[in-house]
């Protein structure tokens, strides 16, 4: 990059944004741009893993602590939600107080998190310390991005936030089989356990390694009615999609939430144009690059996340898998996560995010129609060939993305930045699995009445037809105990091949959901900011 444009976010007569003067070359650990992206990475690694990991922990959590479907979303959606709702707010503190010690406090609280669902004994405490992990997870998150672009000099920076997106996706693939192996062989507490000494390695390596840069021009206050426009407008978002199925689409409290997400997101616009230090400056998104790699995050992690959720109770509870055995099914989609991600890097420094982003979106959306092609009865090797491809698409989205946001942002504004491309992919998450979910629950509940009776077997009442309606939408067969073996057999086939028929729905929402991402990916292009923090420090 040989020039450098700066968006305007000053109001008038406010003096313009500044790029931070030179610093001194790093001596020894402290500083040092490699190391600094070696602490960040073993942070923001905990965070990722645990977007993932955990799904393949549900079965087995549901299962010890006695939870319903809606319960496991929540343990899901409770840890996204929080991510989401908070990451922007937590940008802003790494903006205004420094990001190495927003960092730290969220190495230290996401693994007190951690280790405190470990020790609880029900579901009520397993999505309350979900929430505490999102909360603490938020100030990592875009604390690590904002290390990165005062670290690194702009030649290196692509560089750095190709591996970063390379730890980030290999976490994010790699949870299902660390998830399968620890459940299979320990205990689902031990999910959450391994992050208490990865915490410990990150804390230590943060103290001794970390510099705290900050721009010239940063924030000095908070805009608090900001934040709380900002928060209750996706909560109220995310708890309509996640109660749609109970109360139903055509229920006045749906639509008064999503009519109060409405109001709420429109407040908030208005305020931020009026507040003298927003939380979100609007100027932000007259960058149309920056705009589509945010709406580019959110709709990739409604592909991948809300698909993830249903692949690994089809494993489990329609093929009959171990954990470890699911995990491993999932190893096409780890492995081309890793390989694809440095292979994305150079690809996107060559020609730009555009045509890798399209490509990657294309990819997604065919895995996505094939995952929906999907029987009770599917092979290993097709089920790989999925996985691969999909692995394939995300790699280059979860480089390109971040890169096409955090460069395109001033570097006074880095911490903002890191916020909005982490809250764009946790909030798609949340609504990847609060959306499909709803699609899996109505087409569950549409067909397993027919085919129950078209099985011939006995009639159930409204009460035992919600309750099988409930086991069917994880993939489990609602056989009562003391069940003839002729009459237990047709309930399995209706469970699995009433489930099959749900998710394979949810998969061809998702792919559609792809193929608009494919359009997005075109407006996107390389960052024009990124020299802001080429003097911050030298390699």
């Amino acid at each position: 990059m040989t020039s450098q444009t700066t968006i305007d976010t000053t109001g008038p007569g406010d003096k313009a944004p500044a790029a931070p003067s030179d610093a001194p070359p790093a001596k020894g650990l402290r500083g040092h741009p490699w190391f600094t992206l070696i602490t960040v990475a073993v942070g923001v690694m905990m965070v990722a893993l645990d977007g993932t990991i955990v799904a393949i922990a549900n079965p087995a959590i549901q299962k010890d602590l006695g939870a319903t479907f809606a319960q496991v979303q929540w343990i899901t959606n409770g840890y996204f939600l929080a991510l989401a709702v908070s990451l922007i707010t937590a940008g802003k503190l790494g903006d205004r107080f420094g990001h190495r010690q927003t960092f730290l406090i969220g190495v230290v609280g996401f693994a007190a998190a951690s280790g405190a669902i470990g020790l609880s004994d029900s579901i009520a405490l397993v999505v309350t310390f979900r929430v505490f992990q999102g909360l603490f997870g938020a100030l990592l998150m875009p604390a690590a991005l904002g290390l990165l672009r005062a670290t690194f000099p702009a030649e290196k920076l692509n560089m750095a936030i190709g591996i970063w997106g390379m730890v980030i996706g290999a976490s994010t693939a790699g949870g299902p089989i660390l998830g399968g192996v620890l459940v299979e062989h320990v205990n689902w507490q031990s999910v959450f356990f391994i992050n208490v000494p990865v915490g410990i390695v990150a804390l230590v390596l943060g103290v001794l390694i970390l510099l705290d840069h900050r721009a010239e021009n940063a924030p000095r206050s908070f805009d608090i009615l900001g934040i709380a426009l900002l928060s209750g407008a996706m909560f109220c978002l995310v708890w309509a999609l996640i109660k749609a199925p109970t109360w139903g689409w055509g229920d006045g409290m749906t639509w008064a939430f999503i009519l109060g997400s409405v109001v709420l997101f429109a407040a908030f616009s208005f305020w931020e144009t009026k507040v003298k230090e927003p939380l979100i400056p609007l100027a932000l998104f007259r960058s149309v690059p920056l705009s589509a790699g945010v709406v580019l995050m959110v709709l990739m992690a409604i592909a991948f996340m809300g698909g993830l959720f249903f692949v690994t109770f089809y494993l489990q509870n329609v093929h009959g898998m171990s954990p470890i055995d699911a995990g491993l099914h999932l190893l096409p989609l780890t492995g081309m996560m890793i390989v694809g991600s440095p292979l994305a890097g150079a690809m996107i420094t060559k020609l730009g995010p555009r045509i890798p982003l399209a490509g990657g979106m294309a990819s997604v959306a065919i895995a996505m129609y094939g995952m929906s092609t999907l029987e009770t009865d599917t092979g290993s090797a097709a089920m790989s060939l999925w996985f691969a491809l999909l692995g394939l698409g995300l790699a280059p989205v979860m480089v390109g993305a971040t890169e096409v946001i955090v460069g395109n942002a001033p570097m006074e504004l880095s911490g903002v930045a890191g916020g909005l491309q982490q809250a764009a992919m946790q909030i798609g998450g949340s609504l990847g699995t609060a959306v499909l979910g709803a699609v899996m629950a109505s087409k569950v509940d549409s067909d397993l009445p027919a085919n129950w009776t078209d099985a011939g077997l006995p009639q159930l009442t409204p009460t035992q037809l919600d309750q099988a309606s409930e086991a069917v939408q994880v993939g489990v067969a609602p056989v009562a105990k003391g069940t003839p073996e002729a009459i237990a057999a047709k309930i399995v086939d209706v469970a699995h091949d009433t489930f099959i028929s749900g998710m394979s729905l949810a998969s061809l929402v998702a792919a559609g959901v792809a193929v608009v991402a494919v359009f997005v990916a075109l407006l996107t292009k390389r960052g024009e900011n990124a020299e802001a923090g080429a003097g911050a420090a030298h390699i």
